[in-house]
């Protein structure tokens, strides 16, 4: 399996404004709310940092052909990390968001072709080939750069990105609310329907 080299890209890219966008953050913007309920700046930054950290650790695990899990401690783990790191100064987090990146970046760059294909664990517990984590960490800088609330919007998302995302959300969406309300709105004969949580 070939390396997935526009996800890639993507990916670089998206890191690129990402560490851009938060350059000069202050220890008030960190504080302040983010458009996501419940999480500050800094909460979605930490989560963002620890996301490549998930990200590498398995990518170093398959390199090994070892399979680790996507947190240390799971679910309750990745909570626990993103709150103590949501209190740190703005100064901290921007370096942690910076090095994680580059350090995903790097291994996406000189990984051997045939570590693409092996086999990693989601937060969830399922797997999927390492050749997803590139997809899967552009839409998560993109997402979650809009979710800052400091200026970036939907209408930023690249359009490739879109293309891709797009046709695998609207497969989920029957699962995620009602599914004659669905049809009710796609038919132009009712209000969007109430969404149960993506992911």
């Amino acid at each position: 399996m070939s390396a997935p080299r526009d996800e890639i890209e993507g990916c670089r890219q998206a890191h690129i404004k990402l560490c851009t966008a938060i350059a000069g953050l202050t220890d008030e913007q960190v504080r302040s709310a983010s458009l996501l309920p419940d999480w500050t700046v800094g909460h979605v930054l930490s989560h963002v940092a620890r996301n490549a950290d998930g990200m590498s650790r398995r990518i170093s695990a398959a390199l090994s052909d070892e399979m680790v899990d996507q947190y240390v401690g799971g679910v309750d783990g990745r909570a626990a990390e993103i709150e103590a790191g949501a209190a740190r100064t703005a100064r901290e987090i921007v370096a942690d968001v910076s090095s994680t990146a580059e350090r995903l970046d790097s291994l996406f760059a000189t990984m051997p072709e045939d570590v693409w294909e092996k086999p990693v664990r989601t937060v969830g517990g399922g797997e999927h080939a390492v050749s997803m984590l590139p997809f899967r960490r552009w839409r998560e800088v993109e997402v979650h750069l809009v979710d800052l609330g400091m200026g970036s919007t939907s209408a930023d998302w690249p359009g490739d990105l879109v293309d891709a995302v797009l046709p695998r959300l609207m497969a989920t969406l029957a699962d995620r609310c009602d599914q004659r309300a669905l049809m009710a709105w796609a038919l132009g004969r009712g209000p969007a329907p109430e969404l149960r949580p993506w992911g």
